[in-house]
């Protein structure tokens, strides 16, 4: 998915504050490791790793004594095991955050094979699960070795704890070694209007998705010990997080319910949820929140008052312009730097400045949230779904909560300049026409798909059980853009696709600079325009936000898709099937809203054509490469727009072309 034309950049360095000059596509620390005692293949590789996967919530309490461990891992399993693992709280990070790097700086594959194994019997499971897939999807001798899918490792996560019941007496019935196959079993109804979502909230693959995204970028990676840079990492974590709320919002509407209302007092009364999950680890549900409770003081952890007083000293920092350091410096919020900045300290991660002062909004609230209900630890519940990357989109108020934290970064966008004629124009080219090519040009239909999730690899099960589900999809179309280029000259240019609702709840119109921050991110690729006209195709498969099906568990074991060379699979991406929203029985109206620039002044120089996993680069980057795109993520409709129309704002290299997505159940 990267743009073409780019080289390699195995020798190519950056320079970040604080840190020595560090390699962006190949490890420091690699380089100094000793060659692997057995030159083995992906597939070789791949097959040793899975069983360090599986059955983990089968693990008895017996841990390896200390005596018997490797010394590298004596101080680790602080965490009980049989308790939830947070990605969120700072005391499970810090752990987390020395397997990995441990498990990372192993001198050869059997070395990290060794230590993987001795953690799997030390560590939390979950915590094991965490750091083992940091390390593989950025050791250099685990190229091409592929994360097993985390629904398949704990299906518990994603299949109601009903249904996971009915799994197990199922498989216990069972006449032969066949599949069993079960239905997943609903829970909830019309009596709740969120119910509604259901389909898109506790939709696998984008609770999956999440998951991956935060071990691709986890919050405590430091690139001066992992020898990697993560280009633009903060802003990376508000642009995902800016378009899943966006496209909650157009599901929203898709299905009649009002645009959320965001989150916005510390002391508020939530709605109640009842997630249905049951951790098979800990033997404990994930816990309810009933409806009308607020936040409170976490002992030792976090105050309410300390969320209102970092959220107003976040607001400080961008309204005067700079962040004051740890050392009483202040650094200016510029538009190339700023927006990655507030996302690296609103998160908070390890690039956060001044930690101690801006605080730790962002983890703070997921893990308040999630113990809402028991904030003391009186009655030695779970916590609830909030707690987890894997589970937290299941839960409405995420998408309230990261429209609170998004309001916050827009604060900040409304403190930069609109973009005027010369940032939006591409001088002598045009896009004629855009058309989106279905069944019906200009329509495209959507439906639910039945598909089927492999648990036995996660319960202990006499054999293969299989529970049946279903999700939304889209029929497959493809993009045709006319576009004139009058230069006289071979052009490049980057295309850009979104699309975004043109009504609101009430069927009013929507502004333009009120509809920007419901406008979702399609596409993004680099085309060559010939003197005169072309025509510029494109399928909705090959999306740069979306990722490709990952391998399931049984075709990693059989090495299907699983190569050196193999540039996708680290499951980072938003999935394929949930592209476009739903959409109405009707038919439901948005604007595809396709723009293209200029690629000499977008593109990064030094770019490696075969980059690892940038099949979704819009969401993902390029794994341990620069972004490979100047422009601020979003653009154009990142930062406020002040013209009243569409017609005030275009330019000729742009078009708005109204389209319907057509909900067919």
């Amino acid at each position: 998915m990267l743009p073409s034309g780019c080289k390699n950049t195995s020798s190519k360095s950056v320079s970040v504050e604080g840190y020595k000059e560090l390699p962006l596509a190949t490890g420091a620390a690699s380089s100094r490791r000793d060659p692997p005692a057995i030159d083995m293949s992906a597939q070789d590789k791949q097959r040793r790793i899975l069983p360090l996967f599986e059955h983990l919530a089968s693990l008895t309490k017996a841990i390896l004594p200390p005596e018997e461990r490797d010394p590298r891992l004596k101080r680790l399993g602080r965490l009980p095991r049989g308790t939830l693992f947070s990605c969120f709280h700072t005391e499970h990070l810090i752990e987390a955050e020395e397997l990995f790097e441990t498990l990372h700086a192993a001198k050869d594959f059997e070395d990290f094979m060794r230590l993987a194994e001795q953690a799997r019997d030390v560590v939390n499971e979950g915590m094991f699960v965490y750091s083992t897939s940091v390390a593989l999807l950025h050791r250099d001798d685990c190229r091409g070795v592929t994360v097993p899918p985390i629904q398949e490792i704990f299906p518990d996560r994603f299949i109601p704890s009903e249904t996971i019941n009915q799994a197990i007496k199922a498989d216990l019935r069972r006449a032969d070694a066949s599949p069993v196959i079960v239905d997943v079993i609903q829970t909830g109804n019309i009596l709740d209007p969120e119910y509604k979502l259901a389909y898109f909230r506790e939709d696998i693959g984008a609770n999956a998705h999440h998951w991956h995204w935060h071990i691709v970028y986890p919050a405590t990676w430091r690139p001066e010990i992992m020898g990697k840079v993560k280009d633009r990492k903060g802003e990376l974590f508000y642009y995902m997080h800016q378009q899943m709320c966006a496209r909650y919002d157009c599901d929203r509407l898709s299905t009649g319910l009002q645009r959320m209302i965001p989150f916005h007092n510390f002391n508020e009364k939530l709605e109640g949820y009842s997630p249905h999950l049951t951790s098979l680890v800990s033997g404990h549900h994930y816990a309810n929140r009933p409806a009308g409770l607020s936040l409170h003081d976490l002992n030792e952890l976090v105050d309410v008052q300390d969320m209102a007083r970092w959220r107003e000293r976040l607001l400080e920092a961008i309204h005067l312009g700079v962040v004051i350091d740890d050392h009483g410096n202040e650094i200016v919020l510029t538009p190339e730097h700023g927006i990655d900045m507030l996302g690296s300290m609103l998160e908070s991660s390890y690039e956060s400045k001044n930690r101690e002062y801006y605080g730790n909004l962002h983890n703070s609230g997921h893990v308040m949230m999630a113990r809402i209900h028991d904030p003391d630890g009186r009655y030695k519940e779970n916590p609830g779904v909030m707690s987890d990357t894997s589970t937290s989109l299941r839960d409405p108020i995420f998408y309230r909560y990261h429209r609170f934290i998004d309001n916050i970064f827009q604060e900040y966008k409304a403190t930069l300049p609109a973009y005027d004629r010369k940032d939006l124009d591409f001088p002598g080219v045009s896009v004629v026409n855009v058309t989106v090519n279905a069944k019906l040009p200009n329509i495209v239909n959507t439906f639910l798909k039945e598909d089927q999730l492999e648990i036995s690899h996660g319960v202990s099960l006499k054999g293969s059980v299989k529970v049946k589900y279903h999700h939304l999809d889209h029929e497959p179309y493809n993009y045709s853009i006319s576009c004139e280029n009058s230069t006289g000259a071979v052009k490049h240019a980057t295309v850009r696709i979104f699309l975004g609702p043109v009504h609101d709840e009430l069927g009013n119109k929507l502004a333009l600079n009120e509809q920007r921050r419901f406008f979702i991110e399609l596409d993004k690729f680099h085309a060559e325009l010939a003197p005169g006209k072309n025509t510029v195709t494109r399928k909705s498969s090959e999306s740069s936000v979306t990722v490709a099906p990952t391998p399931k568990f049984g075709q990693l074991q059989s090495g299907e898709g699983v190569s050196e060379n193999n540039t996708e699979f680290c499951s980072c991406g938003w999935p394929e099937h949930l592209l476009v929203p739903r959409g109405t029985h009707k038919g439901m109206d948005f604007y595809l809203f396709v723009m293209v620039t200029d690629y000499e002044q977008d593109h990064v120089s030094g770019l490696n054509e075969k980059s690892i996993c940038a099949d979704a680069v819009s969401y993902c980057g390029a794994k341990d490469q620069k972004y490979p795109d100047k422009k601020s993520m979003g653009f154009p409709f990142d930062r406020v727009v002040k013209a009243r129309t569409i017609a005030e704002f275009s330019s000729p290299n742009m078009k708005f072309q109204e389209v319907k997505i057509q909900f067919k159940e």
